[in-house]
């Protein structure tokens, strides 16, 4: 017991200086912090090379300025729910926000809402490359919808964002969308035929990479698309690449068609045959095969359980039932009254008549067929022959899209708070970036300093004192331990009440008197024990009451020590017994003293 509390105490003592060093080591870092590196005041970062868009949504007033809201009605749907009327707002992320730092919220929930912006001059897909990056928060999580962004057609046709819609023609479409269990990251081209000039929508193959944390995690994500010259293509979630691949190759449909195809005018010969088997015409049906043999036969081994009662049936009508008031005879017919199981069959094996189990019957075999054989006929499995396909072209060159001129979202979510941030469109990767270092990256480093906890400070203050690994097993250890002492101290305590109980002798009521007899004929071993006899005898006189009652007391506590002596001194009182039957004293002098017992 004191070893565990030494071993508690010392285990506080050192947790206690463990905290301290840890509280030291944040109180040198905070004041080392506060020298080298001031405050931090949120400031809207600059793009440092061409772009074409650059938004932040830092600015209220320039947004409302500069971005659309579609005032165009969808297709092919009800009126009540074609409208675009959607709730777009600029405010703080919910978490983790700084000052000053905004973005777009779309705040609504199962209502269609489109709007977009023009960018500071068209991309042409010529020479260099396209970098299509934002930042997207599923702040409340994403049970169906879309956060993805559309680059729009440079089309004289649609140049009016006010009629921006599902229809309206863009060029890519790149972004998360969810419904389900259906996670995606589209990125979607339409493609111009350049034979006929019709445009097909090209659907990029999945992602390598899991999506479903960026749907739930309720955190921003950098998504980033990347489309070169050379037809090649990457995607991006947070710097860090999860599908690429190239335009000619990893897309469905396909760009280029097929050079063959089969003809359509193509038809099967008459006297094609296709069968690789055919039935053995030579076969014949053996003379013990029964046709009609059925599948199952009585088993006939299978006899009545014992105590199934054959002449009790297995329901019979409620002796309780009563005819219902209202019962009418001729409409409703003759009263009958409702069975219920039999009481005599619930403790038998069964009641009413037995049947016989069913079996397997051996000589069953079905309908006979003949056995098949390779067909000598078979001309293999026909097909259309190949011509050469008159819609076939080869574009090498699917980089080269049709201009985009805006940017847009064109949405519909079944959660709110999609929250928008730091949009770039430019030509150059490193201008993307160090657009993504300078907004992202910092963003991530903030959140990762602000989800600091009690834990994540103790890591980072062992991360290069090994040592003090020990002093965090000994904290974790401490409960264990105690809880382990506590079950083994409440096992002892219970295990020695057991002993006690199992060592008492069961002594019966002759013996315990013989006992308590033998006791009184012991001889006291000094004169000082005869003087006290005799006071003892002398205030018994004058207290006879209280005396009565003393030497009873002491006479049961005697008894007592003489039950749990009695294997000691049995030796000894068989000796006794000896010495009175012989007359002889058994320790010397004029023998034991007799004292009759106690008759109370």
């Amino acid at each position: 017991m004191y070893e565990m509390a030494k071993l508690v105490a010392n285990g506080i003592i050192y947790l206690c200086l463990l905290c301290n060093i840890i509280g030291a080591n944040e109180s040198n870092d905070n004041n080392a912090q506060d020298v080298v590196v001031p405050e931090v005041v949120y400031k809207t970062p600059e793009v440092t090379g061409l772009a074409y868009l650059v938004e932040t949504f830092d600015d209220h007033e320039k947004f409302k300025e500069t971005w659309v809201l579609s005032e165009a009605k969808k297709d092919s749907i009800d009126d009540d729910i074609a409208n675009y009327d959607g709730v777009w707002s600029i405010e703080e992320p919910k978490k983790h926000a700084h000052e000053g730092d905004l973005g777009l919220v779309l705040k609504s929930k199962a209502r269609h809402a489109a709007v977009s912006t023009v960018l500071s001059k068209p991309f042409h897909f010529k020479d260099k490359p396209l970098i299509v990056q934002y930042e997207v928060n599923f702040q409340e999580g994403q049970e169906c919808g879309g956060a993805y962004l559309k680059l729009l057609t440079l089309d004289p046709e649609h140049m009016d964002l006010k009629n921006f819609h599902n229809k309206s023609p863009y060029t890519i479409m790149f972004g998360p969308d969810k419904c389900g269990n259906d996670h995606k990251l589209h990125f979607i081209f339409r493609h111009k035929n350049p034979l006929n000039g019709s445009i097909e929508e090209k659907h990029c193959k999945k992602p390598r990479e899991r999506l479903e944390e960026f749907f739930k995690d309720k955190q921003s994500h950098l998504y980033t698309l990347i489309i070169r010259p050379d037809n090649s293509f990457e995607i991006k979630v947070d710097n860090k690449v999860v599908n690429s691949g190239s335009l000619l190759d990893d897309f469905t449909p396909p760009v280029n068609p097929p050079l063959e195809i089969e003809d359509p005018t193509d038809v099967q010969p008459e006297d094609w045959d296709d069968r690789e088997k055919i039935p053995d015409l030579s076969a014949a049906k053996p003379d013990d095969w029964d046709e009609d043999a059925p599948a199952q036969i009585v088993d006939e081994d299978d006899v009545i359980p014992e105590g199934w009662l054959e002449d009790e049936p297995p329901m019979i009508p409620n002796p309780d039932s009563v005819k219902p008031e209202d019962w009418d005879v001729e409409m409703d017919g003759e009263w009958e009254p409702p069975d219920i199981p039999n009481p005599k069959c619930v403790d038998v094996a069964g009641c009413g008549p037995y049947k016989q189990k069913m079996k397997k019957n051996p000589r069953y075999k079905g309908k006979w067929s003949p056995p098949l054989i390779n067909n000598p006929n078979y001309k293999g499995k026909w097909k259309p022959r190949l011509i050469h396909n008159p819609n076939y072209f080869n574009d090498e060159h699917p980089f080269r899209m049709t201009s985009i001129f805006a940017i847009g979202f064109e949405l519909w979510s079944m959660s709110t708070d999609i929250y928008f941030d730091n949009i770039l469109i430019t030509d150059d990767e490193e201008v993307a970036k160090k657009w993504a270092d300078d907004t992202f990256e910092v963003r991530r480093a903030r959140i990762a300093e602000e989800c600091v906890t009690l834990w994540g400070r103790i890591l980072k203050a062992t991360n290069y004192k090994p040592g003090w690994w020990a002093l965090y097993f000994l904290y974790c250890a401490i409960p264990v331990v105690l809880y382990i002492w506590y079950l083994l101290k409440r096992f002892r305590e219970d295990k020695y009440d057991l002993k006690d109980e199992d060592k008492q002798p069961l002594v019966s009521n002759e013996e315990a008197i013989a006992q308590q007899e033998s006791n009184e004929y012991q001889t006291p071993s000094t004169e000082a024990e005869e003087k006290t006899e005799e006071n003892t005898e002398e205030k018994t006189e004058e207290k006879p009451e209280v005396v009565a009652e003393n030497e009873i007391e002491v006479a049961e506590i005697e008894s007592e020590k003489s039950v749990d002596e009695f294997d000691k001194n049995e030796e000894g009182t068989e000796k006794l017994i000896e010495s009175e039957d012989s007359d002889k004293p058994a320790m010397g002098g004029d023998g034991p003293r007799r004292r009759k017992p106690n008759k109370e």
